[in-house]
């Protein structure tokens, strides 16, 4: 007995070795990527600085002070850019990490959502650029006192974040749909939850929005709300089984 015992525990833990090998070689692939990602940024670097100053009405409504300043904007930017470029592969490494633990079934649904969630995520981008930042940006600098000439780190920072984060927060309907499909959650339970997400989703759209004034954060809030109940039609549609053949007949 104290032989299987033992045999068990080393089973156990060249398991466990065995997935934190795994999850380690994921990473190492992942940034190994995201190196690759950059440098493809840094060819496309000068555009794409000029397109997050053009919000704010080009460079010359922005001040560089810091001596460092510059590149430090310059390699957050190509970080975000390299980011974008290669998140397809890295959401496949994330795919090839938990595989193994999916049925044949789930495992093709966890693939085909890929796409779905790089889209989903250059759309929260586009929404973040196109609509929040114009909204936000006026407020903020047209605000009464003194004229603002922001730094040029402190916008960046403000709008790469903006566009991260926003990014992310447009997954919400895929992860749901997914989790349906994985059996975890279901769209009753989701249903339930709706009042509890209306504050979650306020807590975020407050964290994530860049002003103080309700409005902008009702402008983030609305399109989160309409994504969350969306993921409840998904995750119905997920967890919808078809019917019987002796269903049918009935």
């Amino acid at each position: 007995m104290s032989d299987l015992s033992e045999t068990a525990e080393k089973t156990t833990e060249m398991t466990l070795w065995m997935h934190l090998d795994e999850l380690r070689k994921r990473l190492m692939y992942s940034l190994f990527a995201i190196v690759v990602g950059v440098v493809i940024a840094i060819v496309f670097a000068d555009f794409l600085l000029e397109l997050l100053a053009r919000p704010i009405g080009g460079y010359e409504n922005l001040l560089s002070i810091q001596v460092t300043e510059n590149f430090s904007v310059y390699f957050r930017v190509t970080l975000l850019g390299g980011f974008i470029i290669v998140l397809p592969f890295i959401l496949i490494q994330l795919y090839l990490f938990i595989a193994p633990g999916l049925t044949q079934q789930e495992r093709r649904w966890v693939l085909t959502a890929v796409p779905f969630a790089t889209a989903l995520f250059l759309t929260g981008a586009v929404f973040a650029y196109f609509v929040m930042l114009p909204a936000a940006l006026p407020f903020l600098t047209e605000f009464p006192g003194p004229n603002v000439l922001p730094k040029w780190k402190d916008y960046v920072d403000f709008v790469t974040s903006l566009i991260f984060w926003i990014g992310l927060s447009f997954e919400t309907p895929l992860i749901m749909f997914v989790l349906a499909k994985l059996g975890i959650v279901d769209a009753k339970g989701l249903l339930k939850f709706w009042r509890y997400a209306v504050i979650l989703i306020a807590v975020i759209a407050a964290v994530a929005t860049p002003t103080p004034d309700p409005i902008n954060m009702v402008i983030l809030m609305i399109p989160l709300l309409m994504l969350y109940f969306l993921g409840i039609l998904l995750a119905y549609f997920a967890r919808r089984e078809k019917p019987t053949t002796e269903e049918k007949l009935d």
